[in-house]
């Protein structure tokens, strides 16, 4: 009996009292899937506070316009890159299990911060008496300010938790030996991206309408409740659920191998025999790995065929090193491949968040100078996040349902549209999405103009749906890149560093937001030198030569689109990679 279970536990992985994971028991679509119900609550929490923090910081904390979206932004590239500590903790230290646990703890402490400076008008800057009164409202500061910033900074540490470990948490629950298991961590993936859209949706429509109509102490409220039941809900998954084991910092392995690799090269580079001695070498140390390997990790380790394209990393295990500190394994040298292959898919997926940032602030603006009347309803600007995030819930079980099953049958692969291919099609969907929006911009000014409307504040004679049409190809490129990115960089990334390599997905966001700012204020800097205005400077959008910036971003994402198929078309899976090297074993 002892040893039929010993067959039958998932070697790696424990539950959560630290016993061996067993199959059947442990793991699978339930575990999943409250990890699903989770997102939901957790990313609604988060979006409903920052899809409308702008208005909360110009209106009640008095900073300009300018700084409130500069604050907006850092505040949530943060907690995007932050994602990156959070995986990397997961991976070295603490399990997925104990960093969401922590994570929802610190983020529920920064949400009730605010809660709390919301409801006292003591912890908040004086209003402003009247609109028309010579004396300027008083910025938030001193004590108040570090209370407002504690409280957002608490968020985007724990946000940045979350991010980091609930996606490879979620992803831990299959069993990848397995054809089945394989299909239906794909499924979670595509699941995963619903509900965040799910979240998104309740947060920007109901969540905003409290902060908007009842005040933002019930907002803020209503965030903090949410992300503490989110607790309670993880917490009753427990008994099936199972963990990974860290098996220490993945950082530190990446930089001892490359450290080793420069150290032998230069110790080296002057003996006749180094070729030679790099070549018997990395064959030895392969059939040592091979045999002490342990784990899941053993049938992957021989994978040989890509090195010559790495031959410089190779020299970290060229000939013993002196320093005993830089020794390293075939085993490290593999996976410390393996990331430097992905980091250049990872760097083409930046320009996609760039495109995603910048429309989701120039839109509404657009949006704003349009007839955003819906038959007897008027929209508000602020609302156009809803198209995207209900055609990634309609595209989302289609997907799933549909597409991919009838990829499976035409091309007789169990993936029927891979990883690679999905942030492909994600990407050409980002260039579509930046000519329709030039394309949609044209006609709007062109609209102003034959309406004698250029320097009026009255709505064009014209729908804000126009502006919807670059939401919808925005909204399928970020469905095919996000989930697509995720499940790539889950599988492909060596056993010991999952959780931050698919943090990568969020970092990717973070650098987005970050560019797209850095993109803006060089634009403006250049064009200023041949212009008496920039081209995105001023109060009146229709002066604005938006659609310019527009085409430039799509040229942009062209060019990252080829770079995208330089490196996506030389890239091996990690099952091809394995297959090729069967027969030399």
């Amino acid at each position: 009996m002892d040893e039929a279970h010993m067959l039958n536990t998932c070697e790696g992985y424990v539950d959560w009292r630290n016993r061996p994971a067993v199959r059947g028991r442990h793991g699978g679509i339930l575990a999943a899937s409250f990890v699903l119900v989770v997102e939901v609550l957790e990313n609604l929490a988060f979006l409903a506070n920052a899809s409308n923090l702008v208005l909360y910081l110009s209106k009640f904390m008095h900073f300009s316009p300018s700084s409130s979206a500069n604050v907006v932004t850092n505040f949530m590239g943060t907690a995007f890159l932050l994602a990156l500590l959070g995986g990397f903790l997961a991976d070295a230290f603490f399990t997925t299990y104990y960093i969401y646990l922590i994570s929802a703890s610190i983020e529920s402490l920064g949400l009730l911060v605010l809660t709390v400076q919301a409801r006292v008008n003591s912890l908040k800057p004086p209003p402003c008496l009247s609109a028309s009164t010579s004396i300027s409202c008083e910025q938030v500061d001193g004590r108040k300010a570090l209370m407002l910033f504690a409280g957002l900074y608490l968020v985007a540490l724990g946000v940045g938790g979350i991010k980091g470990s609930l996606p490879p948490h979620g992803a831990e629950q299959f069993d990848e030996s397995t054809p089945q298991g394989r299909k239906q961590r794909s499924a979670f993936f595509n699941y995963y991206v619903f509900c965040l859209s799910c979240g998104a949706l309740i947060a920007v429509t109901i969540v905003v309408w409290v902060e908007d109509n009842k005040g933002w102490q019930w907002g803020f409220g209503v965030s903090t409740a949410t992300i503490l039941l989110s607790i309670p809900i993880f917490l009753i998954g427990s008994p099936v659920y199972r963990t990974k084991v860290p098996i220490g910092s993945p950082v530190t392995t990446i930089f001892k191998v490359l450290a080793a690799a420069v150290y032998n090269t230069y110790k080296f580079r002057d003996s006749s025999n180094s070729s030679i001695g790099m070549d018997t070498s990395r064959t030895s140390y392969t059939t040592e790995t091979s045999e002490g390997e342990d784990r899941n990790t053993k049938r992957k380790e021989p994978s040989q065929t890509p090195t010559e394209s790495l031959e410089f990393v190779n020299r970290a295990v060229k000939n013993k090193t002196v320093n005993p500190m830089l020794e390293c394994t075939a085993e490290q040298v593999e996976e410390v491949k393996i990331v430097l292959r992905i980091l250049p898919i990872f760097m083409s997926t930046i320009m996609l968040n760039c495109c995603l940032a910048q429309l989701s602030t120039f839109s509404v603006q657009q949006a704003s100078t349009m007839n955003t009347n819906l038959g007897s309803l008027k929209v508000p600007p602020a609302s156009l996040p809803v198209f995207p995030v209900i055609f990634i819930m309609i595209l989302a079980p289609i997907y799933n349902h549909i597409i991919i099953p009838f990829a499976r049958k035409v091309t007789r692969s169990e993936m029927g549209i891979t990883h690679l291919q999905r942030i492909g099609t994600g990407l050409v969907l980002s260039v579509v999405a930046m000519a329709v929006a030039a394309l949609v911009e044209m006609k709007r000014k062109r609209v102003a103009a034959n309406s004698g409307l250029v320097n009026s504040t009255k709505p064009l004679p014209i729908t804000f749906l126009w502006i919807a049409l670059q939401y919808l190809f925005l909204g399928s490129a970020d469905l095919f890149t996000l989930a697509g990115m995720m499940e790539f960089f889950f599988t492909e990334a060596p056993k010991s560093m999952r959780s931050l390599a698919t943090s990568l997905s969020w970092a990717s966001l973070a650098m987005g937001y970050y560019l797209s700012s850095v993109l803006v204020s060089l634009i403006n800097t250049i064009t200023s030198k041949y212009r008496d205005t920039p081209w995105l400077f001023g109060s009146n959008l229709n002066k604005y030569h938006l659609e310019r910036f527009y085409w430039l971003m799509c040229i942009l994402s062209g060019l990252n689109l080829s770079h995208y198929l330089f490196w996506a078309s030389r890239y091996k899976y990690k099952s091809m990679r394995k297959s090729l090297s069967q027969p030399n074993n």
